[in-house]
């Protein structure tokens, strides 16, 4: 029992840090199609999760933003020694809602509703690796009110509360012993909720130049009495350990640092830079405590050992008319997830996205904005090697072959302002 869900509850965590298997940012398209930039840059309501601070330095009183975006997900697995071969694709649909209200010229408020984990992953039925996870579905959303004051003309603070709403299911094989044939648990989390917080500055040294702050704190979502449902074969109907019940995990966010400068030499230019810190070596291991009928409470960690990574960003905006601007951008994403912890519910590794996006100005209210991202990972050869057999005492065994992985992302949006 507790070996069968210390491996089961970790993809729990995993989930809620991914979206669709990936980590992918998707919280505007402006800022999306300059490289996901932003927290230097005062180009919409967007600002408003980017760096709240920013909100401050809106021309306008009131501005909204809102967008969705189409996430196309595609994960290759292949292990030649033994001819394994299998895949999945995915489809996810993140959002974003952003307005902010100038109540004064130094006090801006600003609400952020966004779907920053929330998609789907599902392997081909029967696949080799069905032991570690046969689907996933998250579901995720943030809601951010906040509060932006200026300082003069060059300096400003903002920042405000984070709640979070989500919901999980996950579904695994129970063993790869033929015996047990394709027994499975069905493992489900609704209604769970958390706190955080962000908070960021912007400073303006020159016309020409704007630097910007912004951190939001690590994220703590604590399932409680999830269902643990299996399905079983006849085999499985002898085993009291494979019955029926409910589930405590503590599933941790880490918290982000972000820091950037942007630079606009004249009208029609502008230009930014991001670097993003990641504390993802909060996440060492995940602690469970297993309750059903048959027995009493058992407690159990399953070991993640993830490191900090980093996340470099470059993004570019050129207004060619009054009408058109368009946007480019690049960044370079670290994967947290060291050799021999790649699990197939998070099948990344260190990845390139490739943006671009333009706004069509309708009128000096209303803007059409169109994105594009393209994430391509790079090709790794690894594995899990602390797969735990609930039906054995043999110790840990592995699981590993070569992924590759890309991302592709349409979106749409509009900005109002007055």
């Amino acid at each position: 029992m507790r070996k069968l869900f210390s491996l089961s509850l970790m993809t729990l965590v995993s989930a809620s840090m991914f979206a669709g298997g990936y980590r992918v940012s998707i919280q505007g398209q402006k800022q999306l199609a300059m490289g996901h930039t932003g927290v230097a840059v005062v180009n919409s309501a967007e600002v408003a999760f980017f760096n709240p601070a920013g909100m401050s330095f809106l021309d306008k009183k009131f501005n909204l933003s809102v967008g969705a975006n189409a996430l196309f997900a595609k994960t290759r697995f292949q292990n030649s020694t033994y001819n394994w071969q299998a895949g999945t694709d995915n489809l996810g649909t993140p959002f974003s809602v952003y307005a902010t209200y100038k109540l004064k010229d130094w006090v801006s408020v600003g609400l952020a509703v966004y779907t920053p984990y929330g998609s789907a992953v599902e392997w081909d039925k029967g696949w080799q690796g069905a032991h570690l996870v046969n689907s996933i579905d998250l579901q995720a959303i943030f809601v951010q009110p906040t509060v932006s004051f200026k300082i003069g003309d060059v300096f400003s603070v903002g920042g405000g509360p984070i709640y979070a709403n989500g919901s999980v299911t996950f579904n695994r094989n129970v063993t790869t012993n033929p015996l047990l044939g394709d027994t499975n648990v069905n493992l489900e989390a609704k209604g769970i909720t958390a706190w955080g917080y962000n908070v960021g500055f912007m400073f303006k040294p020159m016309k020409e130049i704007t630097l910007g702050f912004d951190y939001r704190s690590e994220i703590t979502m604590e399932a409680r009495g999830g269902s643990a449902n299996y399905q079983r074969n006849n085999i499985a109907n002898l085993n009291p350990a494979f019955t029926d019940g409910t589930f405590d995990a503590d599933l941790p966010l880490p918290a982000e640092i972000t820091a950037g400068i942007s630079f606009k030499p004249n009208d029609k230019w502008l230009f930014a830079f991001d670097f993003n810190h990641t504390k993802w070596s909060v996440y060492k291991a995940l602690d469970i405590t297993i309750r059903n009928q048959n027995s009493t409470p058992v407690f159990s960690e399953n070991l993640r050992n993830y490191k900090n990574s980093n996340t470099y960003r470059l993004g570019a905006q050129y207004k060619a008319s009054n009408k058109f601007t368009v946007r480019g951008g690049w960044y370079f994403d670290e994967s947290p997830v060291q050799d021999g912890y790649f699990a197939p519910e998070t099948p990344r590794n260190d990845s390139n996205g490739y943006t671009g996006g333009l706004t069509y100005q309708v009128n000096d209210k209303l803007g059409i904005d169109v994105s594009f991202l393209y994430l391509h990972f790079d090709q790794t050869d690894n594995s899990y090697d602390y797969y735990d057999d609930p039906t054995t005492t043999s110790g840990y065994t592995s699981f590993g072959g070569t992924y590759k992985s890309s991302v592709f992302s349409p979106g749409i949006g509009i900005t109002y302002g007055f």
